[in-house]
């Protein structure tokens, strides 16, 4: 089943307000597009960085975040502390609900957005597309059924030289995935850089290799390495706009949902 088929606003009901922070971003450019002739859905607002007000885009001019609070649902791809701070000025006015696709997030701002999701519902995703959230379902129950005494966990993910995150979100969700699959934190099994002597891997590590360059819109790869088989399972990112389509499936989907802070594993109803 196609996403724009799994969620759709009735026949009846108003469009969706939807209101775009980071929106002169690559994603924020790639959301604008896809929200425009989507039924259903109404590109309301759009915000950037101070100063930006009055710039166009599409048929839309930017104003400023006041603007957006007045949105059914905020789709927001700009940086973690900017995403914290929308979060709590949403949480302040009681709306409107928010989809996060900021990476980079460190344990202040997480704790800002806990706190916000108190008061707002606010889907938060290293990663939009379909794919990549059955990949996490699948890389989980390896690693539930592989066990650390006999298989090794190494991500990679390639990203376009702009990026200023690493890993990325994405390895991340998927490292979450494997921890979890194995019960124990990612916190305490995360490896994500090695240099000089190392010495023997440590049972249970779960790896981290990134690498950046030219254009590249998405790759990664888990690997579980025994001594005598290796199971590999991989997702390739080819266009933007397949995040900025997954998006708007969990902006339709948060838009009547309580307060609480949820993953597209809510979204897509694997929990």
């Amino acid at each position: 089943m196609r996403e724009e088929e799994s969620f759709h606003m009735p026949a009846h009901a108003a469009p969706l307000r939807i209101g775009i922070a980071g929106a002169l971003g690559r994603m924020g450019r790639a959301v604008a597009e896809a929200t425009e002739g989507r039924a259903g859905l109404a590109l309301a607002a759009a915000f950037d960085r101070p100063g930006t007000e009055g710039q166009a885009l599409g048929q839309l001019t930017l104003a400023g975040l006041g603007a957006a609070l007045a949105c059914d649902v905020v789709i927001d791809f700009s940086t973690a502390e900017a995403s914290a701070g929308l979060a709590e000025r949403a949480a302040g006015a009681g709306r409107p609900a928010l989809v996060i696709g900021s990476t980079g997030w460190g344990a202040k701002e997480e704790a800002r957005l806990q706190a916000a999701a108190g008061r707002v519902a606010i889907v938060r995703s290293g990663n939009f597309s379909l794919g990549v959230n059955v990949l996490a379902g699948l890389v989980e129950e390896a690693a539930r059924r592989l066990g650390p005494e006999d298989w090794d966990i190494e991500i990679f993910e390639a990203h376009h030289r702009r990026k200023v995150d690493a890993p990325s979100g994405t390895a991340l969700l998927l490292g979450e995935a494997a921890a979890r699959g194995r019960g124990a934190p990612l916190a305490e099994t995360k490896v994500t850089a090695r240099e000089g002597i190392t010495g023997p891997r440590t049972a249970g590590a779960i790896g981290f290799s990134v690498l950046r360059g030219g254009g590249i819109v998405g790759e990664h790869q888990v690997t579980f390495a025994a001594e005598d088989e290796i199971l590999t399972f991989s997702h390739s990112a080819r266009d933007r706009r397949l995040f900025a389509r997954g998006a708007l499936a969990a902006a339709l989907w948060v838009a009547a949902r309580p307060p609480g802070l949820y993953d597209m594993m809510d979204v897509l109803g694997f929990r």
